[in-house]
């Protein structure tokens, strides 16, 4: 028979009761149901055991639909989330939770006229007041003016700070439920943000910045700091057991390369040992044929050194709603998985990072290191071109 050809699809009526496992082993069987199928099956299988650092990377309005709270949180506590990469958006909007705010579930059709006339903001079906905004700013700022984030630093120790405050929080006011950044700080699951300017976050920093605070956030340190996770995934620390990296992928955007681009900077730009990530997983609704990184599949992946060629059959795409395959996937995998243990990646930064930093210091002393000489650069000598007085030129024909 054919390799091709995997398993006899055998229809069978579904019963009025069935598990969420026996759901998707059992009637999940062709196209992108078929590809969360084997998803589940990659993560519960390989990459949820020991030795596998996992990458999250966040996009899309997660969190504003309650995601960070009921989905992430939980697979951070039982240690199946390593480090995050997110957009600042899904952390801002995280903390209306963990400040107790409140957000609506509405619909799509409402008269947006009338919502701007009554104070509130809609982010498609999800509908709450325009003070959740002002009160999150109004938290943010008044932090910020802590002496602990009068510094340069990278995005993973702000959002660490940050997650703390929003503990505090939760724990004051009696919050049931903790939030992403609070969860991580918990865990110690570092979590970066690839545009730290591109969202309310980052806005009300630039606000700090004007009356005077020396908060100065450095992506280049997240930069050389998540390349040193990526590369230190490659021990696991434990004996007889190989350390791989699972890159875990919700959307695609910033985040995405961000998780992906570490393979890239250790050996193209460090002169590192070429592998890629073992682990290919993304949930996306993003189109491969036009070109975005969004779409882009493990396969092109490849050809940057960003996933290992030898692990593509460990590369799944399943082209979906990650708001559907989420929950669905975090339900299969807590069912299936026993925890792990946390690797608490945030309190080990600069182990890790001391640890690349010989080894390409070692690197570049090697004749086979990848540094070229800088390309010269000539600038050609140009004739002067007459113009009138005006100072438009005058063209040749």
């Amino acid at each position: 028979m054919s390799k091709l050809l995997s398993h006899k699809i055998a229809p069978s009526p579904m019963p009025a009761e069935i598990s969420v496992v026996d759901l998707i082993d059992g009637y999940f069987t062709a196209y992108n149901s078929a590809r969360l199928r084997e998803i589940c099956h990659l993560l519960t299988r390989e990459v949820m055991q020991e030795g596998v650092t996992v990458g999250l990377s966040l996009s899309g309005a997660m969190t504003p639909a309650g995601l960070g709270t009921s989905v992430i949180a939980p697979l951070m506590r039982n240690g199946f989330i390593d480090w995050i990469i997110s957009t600042g958006a899904n952390l801002y909007h995280d903390m209306h939770y963990g400040l107790g705010l409140d957000l609506y579930a509405s619909n799509p059709f409402v008269d947006d006229v009338k919502l701007r006339q009554e104070g509130r903001i809609r982010i498609y079906d999800i509908i709450f007041d325009y003070d959740v905004l002002l009160g999150t700013d109004a938290f943010i700022r008044q932090i910020l003016k802590a002496e602990a984030f009068q510094k340069r630093m990278g995005t993973a120790e702000f959002h660490y700070l940050l997650g703390k405050y929003v503990y505090e929080i939760e724990h004051q006011l009696g919050v049931k439920h903790s939030s992403l950044l609070a969860t991580a700080y918990e865990c110690g699951v570092p979590i970066y943000t690839s545009s730290p300017g591109d969202s309310s976050i980052g806005m009300n920093i630039a606000a700090m910045a004007l009356e005077g605070s020396k908060l100065m956030i450095d992506p280049m340190l997240d930069v050389n700091e998540t390349a040193a996770i990526a590369y230190s995934a490659r021990e696991s620390g434990i004996p007889d057991v190989e350390g791989k990296s699972a890159a875990l992928i919700i959307g695609g955007g910033s985040p995405k390369n961000f998780l992906l681009q570490t393979q890239p900077q250790l050996h193209e730009v460090l002169g590192l040992e070429e592998r890629g990530h073992d682990y290919f997983i993304q949930v996306t609704d993003a189109r491969p044929d036009t070109g975005g990184l969004s779409g882009a599949t493990p396969n092109e992946a490849v050809s940057w050194g960003k996933v290992d060629p030898d692990e593509l059959p460990n590369t799944i795409v399943c082209y979906t709603d990650s708001t559907i395959a989420l929950p669905i996937l975090t339900a299969y995998v807590t069912n299936q998985c026993a925890p792990r243990p946390l690797k608490r990646l945030y309190d080990r930064r600069d182990e890790m990072l001391a640890k690349l930093k010989a080894d390409y210091e070692a690197a570049k002393l090697q004749p086979a290191h990848p540094v070229t000489e800088p390309i010269s650069i000539v600038t050609p000598a140009r004739e002067p071109v007459a113009t009138y007085p005006c100072g438009t030129p005058i063209r040749r024909h």
